[in-house]
């Protein structure tokens, strides 16, 4: 699974994918879409019946779809009222942000590890991220900007090769993402923000493990202190 489900286009490969998995996980993957996506927002309301009404299945899948995605955290069940998308509150978001840290520096750590011509390629990567998010920001979009910015990250974390590092890691965005709206950062953060990636890229291609790791966790903990700063 992609870390951004809801940008994926349905090509031939994926469509033989789809009908080679359960019905359960065809649901949770596209309710997983919708909720990433912004389609349906923190604290709405999932009605089974419609979900099993638009993709032409019984609510048995549905439910387990939906019991899932509350295992994940991304939904919660209120008896006699539902399954709504969860709404994160404060320390949550911010035990999220102290997690990602933590995952994040260990992707560059062992990123930074990697031999010289593959991190000359993640580093052709990482330069490209930043340029689009440079332009986003200088055009003034915000969603492309915080996807340019996720991808960044991604591509280290893919580098590092760690299947279970990539599994966490994509189910921690996936949550995090339930805060969107508040994680959006104005231009100055922007600006800020691009130039610590930039030192990112280089302390990788560079192959410096600690300084890599040092200056990602700290990227991760200043975005938190901007989020705070700019939602009081």
């Amino acid at each position: 699974m992609a870390l951004l489900p809801w940008l994926e286009t349905l090509d031939k490969d994926r469509a033989m994918e789809i009908r080679s998995v359960s019905l359960s996980k065809l649901v949770r993957d596209d309710l997983l879409t919708r909720i990433v996506g912004g389609h349906l927002q923190p604290g709405e309301r999932i009605n089974e019946p419609d979900v099993a009404r638009r993709l032409e299945v019984s609510r048995v899948p549905v439910r387990e779809a939906l019991r899932e995605l509350e295992s994940s955290g991304l939904v919660i069940s209120r008896k006699h009222a539902g399954v709504f998308v969860r709404a994160l509150g404060d320390a949550e978001v911010r035990n999220l942000y102290e997690l990602r840290g933590a995952l994040d520096g260990l992707a560059g750590r062992l990123a930074a590890g990697l031999a010289e011509a593959q991190r000359s390629a993640l580093r052709d990567r990482l330069e490209h991220a930043i340029e689009q998010m440079d332009a986003a920001a200088r055009d003034g979009a915000l969603q492309r900007y915080y996807r340019e910015n996720l991808q960044f990250h991604w591509d280290i974390v893919l580098s590092a090769g760690n299947a279970e590092l990539e599994a966490s890691y994509r189910a921690l965005i996936h949550k995090l993402h339930l805060s969107r709206l508040r994680n959006l950062a104005q231009a100055d953060s922007m600006r800020h923000s691009i130039a610590e990636h930039q030192a990112i890229a280089k302390a990788l291609g560079e192959g410096d493990p600690i300084l890599a790791r040092c200056l990602i966790e700290s990227h991760v903990n200043d975005a938190w202190t901007r989020l705070n700063k700019e939602a009081s």
